[in-house]
């Protein structure tokens, strides 16, 4: 897995303010910390609405600077590193604190010639700069631990992918190698076939380093896989595919369509004498896709499922890590036919 560079987690510790939901939140909390430092003020009564406006103008202006300040900075500051994006945001948004609170206090005195601010202008200067260094601090402190924690959430799911795959590789590579030890008495050239389809199958799900691959790749793996089984079954095994609806570049998390083929054929296929059709179709439904590989089922026999549920288990966690709650996995358990029914948001490469 390659390494996370200084840029990279720099992008996850600031935000993008120019974004209208970034904008909302600030100013939220920036009226909240407004009312605080109005109830602190201990105004007499009558007066509270009033110190409230004057607090409340001050203070959004200064979320509002702020705001457009650091979403001018942010793409300079993401490849700065995240010491020096912490310092000098600090020290960026305290000089533009002591800026506004200046013009807040010269303004109504130069044009106007009244006295908004009713304390000395040293005193209001030196608690605007000390109220703002904790709050900014604050802050920077929040999206900082907030930085950690989603780099550890990315981290964690990474490591939970490449977990996943490896144990979903060995169990293919063994039956793959016992159908090829099977075939080179019998047809030695079936089985160099077997050796070709095999490596091909091994460079593209073995080297590849991406969580997600395309829909055309993945099919592409499980056609390989199906040759290889069908060299094993023989007439007994057949699969149809229905994906003709299915954008072949839309992206879905690699080795999901091929364990779900090797499930069909491992618990329906090979249990039923005269073995059977496994169908695998795929639709798009707006902005979601849905493929479904569906096996006939042996009535009275079984296998130990807790292979099949593995792998199941390994599809959902990887769809949860990739989509959250907008994709599912979903199981279809009749008496004669079981099917898997995969749902996820349709997602294709730009090229």
């Amino acid at each position: 897995m390659p390494a996370m560079s200084e840029s990279d987690d720099t992008q996850v510790y600031l935000p993008d303010f120019c974004a209208a939901g970034t904008l909302f939140v600030i100013l939220l909390v920036a009226e909240l910390v407004a009312i605080a430092l109005t109830l602190a003020a201990h105004t007499p009564d009558g007066e509270f609405l009033l110190a409230l406006s004057r607090t409340s103008f001050f203070v959004l202006w200064l979320a509002l600077l702020g705001t457009a300040v650091m979403c001018q900075l942010r793409g300079w500051l993401e490849r700065a590193g995240k010491t020096r994006a912490f310092v000098i945001s600090f020290l960026v948004l305290e000089a533009l604190c002591l800026v506004v609170a200046e013009l807040a206090w010269q303004i109504p005195v130069r044009i106007v010639g009244v006295v908004v601010i009713e304390e000395p202008h040293a005193t209001f200067l030196l608690r605007t700069m000390a109220i703002s260094s904790i709050f900014i601090a604050l802050a920077m402190r929040y999206l900082y631990v907030s930085s950690e924690w989603r780099r550890s959430i990315v981290l964690e799911a990474q490591a939970r992918i490449s977990a996943l795959q490896a144990l979903i590789r060995p169990h293919f590579l063994f039956n793959s190698m016992n159908t090829i030890a099977s075939l080179t008495r019998s047809d030695p050239r079936q089985a160099e076939e077997a050796v070709e389809d095999l490596s091909d199958l091994l460079r593209a799900s073995l080297s590849g380093t991406r969580d997600r691959t395309s829909i055309k790749e993945e099919l592409e793996v499980s056609a390989i896989y199906q040759r290889i089984e069908k060299l094993r079954l023989g007439e007994r095994l057949n699969i149809r595919w229905d994906i003709e609806d299915l954008p072949m570049r839309a992206r879905i998390p690699s080795l999901t369509i091929q364990p779900l083929i090797e499930n069909a054929i491992y618990h329906g296929i090979e249990l039923l004498p005269d073995g059977g059709e496994v169908v695998v179709s795929g639709r798009r439904d707006g902005k979601y896709l849905e493929i479904s590989v569906a096996n006939p089922v042996a009535p009275g026999k079984s296998r130990d499922a807790a292979g099949n549920k593995m792998a199941l288990s390994n599809i959902r966690q990887r769809f949860e890590l990739a989509y959250g709650h907008r994709a599912t996995v979903d199981i279809d358990d009749s008496s004669d036919a079981y099917k898997v029914t995969l749902r996820f948001p349709a997602t294709e490469d730009d090229a």
